[in-house]
């Protein structure tokens, strides 16, 4: 059910902006919330020094992003679809002003860990983005549009890299909260002064219990997949968090199939199409993760080890940088081509390249012009793969349901870069060489992560595949 505001109505009021003004606007705020994701990756070192504490609590800061990031996505989608896209895009931006402040004041490690939850909150604005394109823009222009907003999750990582080396060098590391403040200040004013409101409205209660349950279930998940390394994997604390995990989940979706305004429809999420899509989803971003984790660590490798680079955390910042702009300069390519060959078509042209970048990652090491071609490849790829998936998924759910599906995709996407961060750091950690009493990643240990990132984007390839396709979309 969805509802239209009447004349009287406030929203009826809101703020129109023209469709270029509009795309620009939230295609902003997806750089900029999506940077949050690797603000803090060239001061990681130096954390346990920063807050005074040890490396392993250090991880929080990371940690608790990534949290915040999964479990808030799809409740923001969803509550989006029932008070507001608009209003609650707005609450988002405010949890990142306010996170950030918080990092910027503090130099503790629980504020800062808090401070980093609520930055990681306001990911949710992406999917709600997406879904305010499609309900407010004419039906021509909403393929492109989408497509950029997509892509704006891996750009913001891309750009935020060397910017945040660049501030981290040359200034005290509370700066880079102080920017991400500002920047989601000059965010929440556009969003309030250009961005009407949305029409499309879900009235209903909102699924308390499925929001708790979705929360218990994917915390537990990916605080095993995060935490393993530390932990151990075989210990008691990581099985009973993988148990508790899959005990809530099956739980959860008993409630959610009875319920009869569910947080999650998962009658519709499990239609092929967004079913396969999602798999795929989990898959293009555990390849996605692979480059953020694994080159600038080779770039930054002593060349005494007879592979590393010896870059400096800047110019291995820079070096990463060409594959955000490659992704976002590709994203308008993949609305054509969606439309001309159907986004299953360029879902699994995207995962093919990712995996050719890999494969030239994993022969060609030995220079940083190397490293940098298969960054653009890889990047290139989930471009055109991340611009395909909303398409996928708003042709398979209601008008009414589109942020929360568009939310639950962006989860997915979430657990395939937690799982990455999980999986690289054990290899990375576990195949080394002594270089002057320090632990390196070897080689090997590299061509493996690259060789497990070859492997997902196969899984990606395989499970585009099964996406059923309607005759339209046929070439």
């Amino acid at each position: 059910m969805s509802t239209t505001p009447k004349s009287g109505d406030p929203e009826a009021a809101a703020p129109v902006a023209s469709t270029s003004v509009l795309i620009a606007v939230l295609g902003t705020v997806g750089v900029v919330v999506s940077l949050m994701q690797t603000l803090v990756i060239p001061i990681i070192p130096s954390l346990p020094t920063l807050l005074d504490t040890s490396a392993s609590n250090a991880s929080w800061v990371i940690t608790a992003t990534l949290l915040a990031g999964a479990v808030v996505t799809p409740i923001s989608g969803r509550l989006g679809d029932m008070f507001g896209k608009r209003r609650i895009l707005i609450v988002s931006l405010l949890a990142l002003i306010v996170g950030s402040v918080l990092c910027a004041a503090f130099s503790s490690l629980l504020p800062v860990v808090i401070g980093r939850a609520l930055q990681g909150a306001a990911v949710g604005a992406i999917p709600l983005g997406i879904s305010i394109m499609r309900d407010e823009l004419p039906a021509e222009r909403v393929g492109s549009a989408m497509a950029i907003m997509s892509a704006t999750l891996g750009v913001g990582g891309a750009i935020g890299l060397p910017v945040a080396a660049l501030i981290a060098q040359h200034s005290n590391w509370h700066v880079l909260f102080v920017t991400s403040a500002a920047l989601g200040i000059v965010c929440a004013i556009l969003v309030f002064v250009f961005v009407p409101e949305s029409p499309i409205r879900t009235p209903a209660r909102f699924d308390f219990v499925g929001a708790i349950g979705l929360s218990i279930a994917l915390t537990s998940l990916l605080l095993a997949i995060t935490k393993g390394g530390d932990w151990g994997w075989g210990s008691g604390t990581i099985l009973g968090l993988f148990a508790g995990s899959v005990i809530v989940f099956l739980l959860w979706g008993a409630y959610e199939l009875r319920t009869r305004a569910p947080l999650v429809d998962l009658r519709v999420s499990s239609r092929p199409r967004v079913l396969f899509t999602n798999g795929a989803s989990i898959a293009v971003g555990f390849a996605l993760y692979g480059t953020s984790l694994t080159f600038p660590q080779l770039l930054m490798a002593p060349e005494a080890t007879g592979y590393g680079l010896g870059q400096s955390m800047v110019a291995a910042g820079l070096a990463m940088a060409p594959g955000g702009f490659v992704m976002m300069l590709l994203s308008p390519v993949s609305a054509r081509l969606s439309a001309r060959r159907g986004p299953k078509f360029t879902l699994a042209l995207g995962s093919s390249i990712i995996g050719i970048g890999y494969v030239s990652a994993f022969v060609l090491m030995n220079s940083v012009w190397e490293i940098v071609v298969a960054g653009m490849i890889i990047s290139a790829g989930v471009g055109l793969a991340y611009a395909a998936m909303p398409a996928l998924i708003m042709g398979a759910v209601p008008i009414s349901e589109t942020a929360a599906a568009n939310g639950l995709n962006a989860l997915m996407r979430s657990v395939g870069t937690s799982t990455s961060a999980a999986v690289m750091s054990v290899v990375l950690a576990h195949m080394t060489v002594s270089l002057g009493g320090h632990l390196l990643p070897s080689r090997e240990g590299f061509q493996t992560a690259f060789g497990i990132s070859i492997a997902a984007a196969i899984a990606a390839i395989v499970l585009t595949l099964c996406i059923p396709v309607r005759k339209t979309e046929r070439s």
